[in-house]
């Protein structure tokens, strides 16, 4: 119908870009050169640049398959083209589960983080009443529109690159060369454990082409934003570790290694900044996880996977209201319950299967004829089969580094995420013939 409310495109590349930079660049990066020191020492620089080069294979096969797509939905709509309503299903349910069990987990680790200045926040009501205050204003912001939701992920994201960008700038004079004068032999398994470690910091880049359905022109842009936003995020990531290693003497043995940096070279008001800076990019990345995560289950109900009451969009603010709230309602309740520590395993598997699905539909929809939702690639990677392949490898390399719980609880995810499917084709109001099965 003519005057059916439809999602609004509003959103540029660089809008795409802040997205994808603002949920790859969480609180993690604040602890994570200390955790990479303790397993390769002072290879960590080497093996972040490496293993940013690396996910930058497997997103740029999100950027062949995004540029084929206008709609919204990320991994799930080629996922669902190249092999199925099913699989494509289970993408975009592991995809939002991932989602909502990250912005429980965020929630509450800035609420730990607070506490270290005000201890009440760690524990009872007041952490509840942080966590819940939080998730309902992200969540007004994500209601009321998607260029204020834009706005405020683009301000969040400056403001968590600023205090690295200037840990690294002031920190680079102060990098003391024998902190690198004997690099120590390091085993395969060290390697393996670092790298697996560091995969999982440079995910959350798959969500950019999630919002393509309010891109301008997400044909053009969602390719651009995969491809920059891995460029930004390697270059700040490995220089970030680089300063670190150089600085902080013992690295292995840091808690808050950016911040017991800053400390040395900038004082103890350097140290806040970098405190604040990790506050403020847990933020931000909790922002996203509600953009994205409501996107998602938005998309699985507008193709006829999921009952058509979360693809409503709201009237007045063209945004997704239902999938929204939904999402917002499930991750408070995590939240508050401490839930998500149970299923945080499950994000490794999800992970997994996200980035196969991708990289296999590369190949797989390049030998189709365009039809319907999937357009011409507007942008092709180059050297044929071999980035795919190589990023099928990349993606394998998470499951092996996986453990026995990881491995279970997402099987028992995929199987519950069956079940749901089954259920919501059995209920969708007689949309399922229209369907491509």
């Amino acid at each position: 119908m003519a005057d059916t409310p439809t999602l609004k495109r509003a959103l540029g590349r660089w809008d795409l870009t802040a997205i994808g930079v603002n949920q790859v660049i969480g609180g993690a990066i604040f602890l994570l050169p200390g955790d990479v020191a303790r397993l390769i020492g002072p290879w960590g620089p080497v093996a972040f640049l490496a293993v940013g080069l690396l996910s930058l294979s497997i997103a740029l096969c999100f950027a062949e398959v995004g540029s084929r797509f206008e709609k919204t939905g990320g991994p799930y709509l080629p996922a669902r083209a190249a092999f199925g309503r099913f699989v494509g299903f289970e993408v975009g349910w592991m995809m939002w589960f991932t989602r909502v069990t990250s912005q429980a987990s965020v929630a509450n680790g800035l609420a730990l983080a607070l506490a270290f200045y005000w201890p009440a926040l760690a524990l009872g009501a007041p952490r509840m009443a942080l966590i819940a205050g939080l998730t309902i204003a992200l969540t007004v912001i994500n209601l009321v529109g998607i260029k204020q939701s834009s706005w405020v992920v683009n301000a969040l994201t400056i403001g968590k690159l600023a205090p690295l960008a200037l840990f690294i700038i002031a920190g680079i004079w102060f990098i003391d060369p024998s902190h690198f004068s004997t690099m120590p032999a390091v085993t395969r398994q060290q390697v393996s454990s670092a790298a697996i470690l560091l995969i999982f910091a440079y995910g959350g880049y798959e969500v950019t082409g999630v919002l393509a359905g309010e891109a301008a022109n997400p044909r053009r842009d969602v390719p651009f934003a995969f491809v920059a936003t891995l460029i930004v995020v390697t270059l700040v990531m490995s220089l970030t570790s680089l300063v670190a290693t150089g600085v902080v003497p013992d690295l292995a043995a840091s808690k808050t290694p950016l911040a017991d940096g800053a400390a040395i070279f900038l004082g103890a008001t350097g140290a806040l900044v970098i405190s604040a800076g990790a506050a403020i990019s847990m933020t931000g990345n909790n922002m996203g996880q509600i953009l994205n995560g409501s996107r998602t289950i938005f998309a699985l109900a507008e193709n006829g996977d999921l009952p058509r009451w979360f693809a409503r969009v709201h009237p007045r603010y063209h945004t997704p209201s239902n999938a929204i709230l939904f999402t917002a309602v499930v991750a408070l309740t995590l939240a508050l319950t401490g839930s998500f520590v149970a299923l945080a395993a499950v994000s490794a598997i999800a992970r997994l299967v996200m980035y196969l699905a991708v990289c296999a539909s590369t190949l797989v929809l390049r030998k189709r004829v365009p039809s319907g939702d999937v357009g011409p690639a507007q942008f092709t990677v180059p050297g044929g089969p071999v980035v795919p392949v190589l990023a099928m490898v990349v993606a394998l390399a998470i499951l092996r580094g996986a453990s026995n719980a990881q491995l279970t609880a997402g099987a028992l995810a995929l199987v519950a995420g069956g079940v749901l499917f089954l259920i919501a084709i059995n209920t969708s109001h007689g949309n399922t013939e229209t369907q491509k099965h």
